[in-house]
């Protein structure tokens, strides 16, 4: 009996490893495409290459409430996507405190994600259209060096 129960528990031990993962969460992986496209655009700016030899302060987001993502959580993602890319910059949280004189290899960046029309009601699914806004200072600066902004639609089930 003790050898039968043993070979049960083997067996349900092996299914339960072999089965596939769970699928992650929808908004989850929505904001992660949009960070990696967002720190992909950026890798490509002449003005921080080489970027392994760049410092990213990475300014609080701005984030539509409409959207119903918190800053926090935006902040991480783009954190995550700036720290995945190879040969990448170092990336750190910006505070106001650090603004002052800085180093030729020292980048702000502020982004903002708006929505840029209401919900659109599909068949299936709700749209729900957004931009988002990225902008290269200078720590010390006011105007932008560089800016680029990236459109598309979240799935609003997701949210």
């Amino acid at each position: 009996m003790l050898r039968y129960a043993t070979i049960l528990l083997t067996a349900l031990l092996l299914a339960g490893c072999a089965a596939q993962p769970p699928e992650p969460d929808p908004i989850r992986r929505a904001l992660q495409n949009l960070s990696d496209r967002a720190a992909d655009r950026l890798m490509h700016v002449a003005e921080i290459q080489p970027p392994q030899e760049q410092v990213l302060l990475l300014d609080t987001p701005s984030v539509d409430t409409s959207l119903s993502i918190a800053s926090e959580r935006f902040l991480e993602n783009l954190t995550r996507a700036m720290l995945r890319i190879s040969d990448g910059p170092q990336v750190l949280d910006w505070r106001p405190a650090m603004a002052g004189d800085s180093g030729d290899h020292q980048w702000r960046l502020a982004s903002r994600l708006e929505a840029t029309a209401p919900r659109l009601q599909l068949s299936d699914r709700e749209l729900l259209p957004y931009r988002l806004t990225l902008s290269l200072y200078r720590p010390d600066a006011d105007s932008a060096l560089w800016e680029t902004e990236i459109e598309g639609a979240f799935d609003a089930t997701a949210l």
